[in-house]
């Protein structure tokens, strides 16, 4: 009944339909949500003489090229649905069929004439991919709820949760549980099951890559380059309009998800139903440009509203969905977004997620090159000026410290200041033990990054590829986008996550990215104000974030004063009781200037969310929130599941 238990743990990424594969050494288990083909794509497939299995998660975007072409050298379907694809580029290609993969997935295959399970996860991390070796055999699942539900006991990793200190997030292969890893973004592991069950070979069939410096794609008609860059988004919209459901758009106030939603609409020739958060703070709130966005486009338009209150109460779920502590706090309203979509029966929606990664959109880019712009030889002011802004920011951590930190980034890249700042707050909260455990070890040292191709590159595509390998996967992709839309059965689509718009914009010049100081996402706005208004074409750029980092600091919030207590500190062991009192009465009393309590403000929303994740995952008992039970035999056994047949 172990897969059973998996499988049910997983449910909400696939209420539609599961199905199981079991043979000698060897058993799979899938949820499906029906998306294409709805009739006869139920899991596991299968090759033509059942060789070949495959279990699967997401979508693979071109299938219907990849079908045809897969019929011309002779191999034959029996359903119209994208996993068939899967098992016929293997026998075709082999471990090179990721070449051949434009989509967002994680698979498992079994070949049973090598007796070999190929696990692969898509180019940027879409798709979760994770796995534990553990008494001699090999788990792997979709979600940590699933391995917990096999029966592995959940324990912490303080190294993963120092990430989250660092990166808002656990980008690399590190996860806040211990001996649970995530397969890398761009990667596939191979398990040789005549070997070994835990000799684990990991491979990588891809990586972001950019021109060498002076060798970029930088052309001196804007018109022809927005022309040439609109063929490639509107292609990939295009296909992330295939569905055999309908498909809707989140939409926000900013030019990301607005050229989403006019270029669908533009592409489909009718109205596409929109979604989008309504704060309420005058500050956050970006409804009344949505609103605009909206009537521009036609599309009929459903707002979400959430508050300090909401988004407080239901963190608990928001944290059970992503496995990890959640920093980020516009993150509970996207899992409300998630919801409404699924409550109006919707499985599909488009995002406007990857912009800011692919040409620079965060401020935090533009600071850095503001820093560095008055740089001649020598002549080096941007380092004077980092030195006194992270002497006030953070005057604890040394020198040779953040010289560490840009030597692990492979320079001083635009996120080396911020996560430097975040990432000085560890020493505010935890435990003088825990630090120490650390044995001087950051997190900064654990990223895969190729810093050999860095050096060729310019000094803006080093900033972008620091950002793809960190907050992509680490935050957006987890905490905003997969996990939470999945959490309500919600399958979200990324266009600007496409691999062919990811190579377009990254053999693009940076002037054509970032213009100047304070121009950002330029050839994307250009494109935009050929379908929206120039205002909202040329909206400067507003981080998405929701009122909630205050509440943590009101006396009456229950909740906090419950995860925050000095007793529940004490039994978790992660946080100095006393440092987080002291930091919690700084940001009451609103002491040290706007940006120093700004950093100290998200290390202590770090500190609630590690302290919910631990009392959801490993035991409770730190508060009245509910707590993760994984699904029991008897859970299995009464579920109305219309299921696949079991293969044995």
């Amino acid at each position: 009944m172990v897969l059973g238990r998996m499988g049910q743990a997983m449910f909400h990424r696939g209420p539609d339909e599961g199905g199981m594969f079991r043979v000698p050494g060897v058993g799979m288990v899938s949820r499906r949500l029906s998306i294409v083909d709805l009739k006869d794509g139920q899991q596991p497939i299968h090759n033509e003489d059942g060789t070949v299995t495959v279990v699967y998660n997401g979508e693979l975007f071109e299938h219907i090229e990849q079908r045809e072409k897969l019929k011309s050298l002779g191999h034959k379907f029996r359903t119209e649905c994208d996993t068939e694809i899967i098992v016929h580029l293997y026998e075709e290609y082999g471990e090179r069929m990721f070449d051949h993969m434009n989509g967002q997935f994680a698979f498992a295959l079994y070949d049973h004439r090598k007796n070999v399970v190929i696990l692969g996860r898509d180019r940027v991390g879409v798709a979760p991919l994770h796995w534990i070796c553990k008494d001699g055999k090999f788990y792997f699942a979709s979600e940590i709820k699933s391995l917990i539900a096999a029966g592995i006991e959940p324990k912490a990793d303080v190294r993963g949760l120092d990430h989250i200190f660092t990166f808002f997030g656990v980008p690399g292969r590190r996860t806040p549980f211990a001996g649970i890893s995530a397969c890398l973004p761009g990667h596939y592991l191979k398990l040789d099951l005549n070997k070994s069950q835990t000799d684990v070979e990991d491979h990588t069939y891809w990586d972001f890559n950019f021109p060498d410096e002076g060798e970029e794609y930088n052309p001196d008609d804007a018109e022809k380059l927005t022309d040439e860059f609109q063929q490639e988004f509107f292609r990939s919209v295009e296909l992330r309009l295939r569905a055999d459901v309908p498909v809707v758009s989140y939409l926000s106030g900013g030019v990301d998800s607005a050229t989403v939603l006019a270029t669908a609409t533009r592409v489909k020739g009718e109205a596409v139903p929109s979604f989008t958060i309504q704060i309420d703070s005058p500050w956050y709130d970006e409804s009344s440009p949505a609103r605009k966005i909206a009537m521009q486009t036609g599309s009929p338009q459903t707002f979400v509203k959430c508050n300090s209150d909401f988004l407080l109460d239901g963190y608990h779920k928001l944290v059970m969905a992503t496995e990890n502590p959640v920093v980020d706090t516009s993150c509970p309203g996207l899992y409300a977004l998630a919801g409404e979509v699924r409550r109006q029966g919707y499985k599909v929606a488009l995002t406007g997620e990857g912009s800011d990664e692919s040409m620079g959109g965060y401020p935090w880019f533009k600071l850095n090159k503001a820093m560095n712009m008055f740089d001649r030889g020598r002549f080096r002011p941007g380092v004077a000026f980092r030195r006194m802004w992270r002497h006030i920011g953070a005057p604890q951590v040394p020198w040779s410290e953040w010289a560490e930190i840009h030597s692990a980034l492979g320079g001083p890249v635009a996120q080396a200041d911020v996560y430097g700042m975040v990432s000085s707050t560890r020493r505010l909260f935890f435990d003088d033990d825990v630090l120490n455990s650390f044995g001087g070890q950051m997190p900064f040292h654990e990223l895969e990054l190729n810093h050999e191709a860095m050096k060729n590159w310019h000094p803006h595509n080093r900033s972008l590829y620091v950002g793809y390998k960190t907050i992509l996967p680490g935050l957006l992709l987890n905490h905003k986008s997969d996990r939470v839309a999945m959490a309500n059965s919600v399958e979200a689509r990324y266009p600007f996550l496409d691999e062919n718009v990811i190579q377009f914009l990254a053999a693009l010049h940076p002037r054509w990215k970032l213009k100047g100081i304070l121009q950002d996402k330029l050839v994307l706005r250009m494109m935009a104000e050929r379908m929206l208004p120039r205002e909202i074409a040329y909206q400067p750029k507003k981080m998405f974030r929701a009122p909630f980092g205050d509440t943590l600091f009101e006396p009456d919030s229950q909740l906090v004063q419950q995860l925050l207590s000095e007793e529940s500190l004490r039994k978790t062991g992660y946080f100095d009781p006393k440092k987080v009192e002291t930091a919690i009465s700084r940001c009451r009393r609103k002491v040290r200037l706007p940006w120093n309590r700004l950093f100290q403000e998200m290390g202590l929303i770090s500190v609630f969310a590690t302290q919910m994740w631990h009392h959801v995952f490993l035991g409770g008992g730190l508060c009245e929130a509910p707590t993760y039970t994984p699904p029991t035999d008897t859970d299995v056994a009464g579920s109305a599941d219309r299921s696949s047949p079991i293969s044995v």
